[in-house]
């Protein structure tokens, strides 16, 4: 499907006043979750520069905090989100639970005719997937492996589509499966970052593009030992460095 031409300097984040996403921000900020504001930006922009009946594949939906901005951007493309989860039981995803309120979130929104949900795993889907995208969000599971698989579903975007990769420099099993898998790839491009959100696109990287990566070494080392710090719940010293909060950086 068609792609946008987007504007001068991709690298740069766009904090320019937009009532659109102020408003779909304000929606999305009543579905808990852990986007933030500046994360939920780069879903928009990314979505908003796709053109008419574009398609986003959403990895990982949770209660549709996400989904909102992406419904809410596509809504007047006559776009869809195709939001994959297999709503996992258990006290970390809540299971069905959590599936009913994914769906009363959006049906709450009015995004029952952009939002379609697949209620299976990616890892599971992906081998005999057929359907065409535009821009794949990846919030899924957070270990190497599921980074590793979820990442192939790249292949299915058009050069220049984007990829965007949530927990991307905090969670260990994600930042190894991207130094692995797109540090010396030759067809993905790392432009920049939202605290731990990275926005990626498919293309040929340059030397410098690599070197980005590799700039936020340090950035996902801190998040690490934060994160060591409150399994210890050594919270002060935690705020010594710039933490105060009890949540995992994010």
């Amino acid at each position: 499907m068609s792609y946008a031409e987007r504007p001068p300097a991709p690298g740069d984040v766009d904090t320019s006043a937009d009532p659109d996403f102020e408003r779909a921000w304000g929606r999305a900020q009543d579905v808990p979750g852990w986007l933030k504001r500046g994360q939920a930006r780069i879903l928009w922009d990314e979505a908003r520069a796709l053109g008419p009946g574009a398609t986003v594949l959403e990895i990982g939906s949770h209660q549709g905090r996400s989904t909102v901005i992406l419904g809410e951007a596509l809504r007047d493309k006559d776009g869809t989100v195709l939001a994959v989860d297999p709503f996992v039981e258990g006290k970390l995803f809540g299971g069905l639970s959590t599936r009913e309120k994914f769906e009363r979130n959006i049906a709450a929104n009015d995004l029952g005719q952009v939002v379609e949900l697949v209620a299976d795993y990616s890892t599971s889907l992906r081998p005999t997937w057929d359907r065409p995208f535009d821009l794949l969000y990846i919030d899924g599971k957070h270990d190497y492996w599921t980074l590793s698989d979820d990442l192939r579903w790249s292949t299915h975007l058009p050069e220049g589509g984007g990829i965007v990769i949530h927990d991307c420099f905090s969670s260990i099993g994600v930042t190894l499966g991207i130094l692995r898998h797109v540090l010396l790839s030759d067809r993905i491009v790392y432009e920049r970052r939202s605290d731990s959100q990275a926005l990626f696109r498919v293309g040929r990287p340059t030397p410098a593009d690599r070197l980005r990566i590799l700039a936020e070494m340090p950035w996902w080392i801190r998040n690490v030992f934060l994160k060591v710090l409150l399994r210890l719940r050594l919270r002060p010293i935690a705020r010594v460095l710039g933490h105060d909060s009890p949540y995992d950086p994010y």
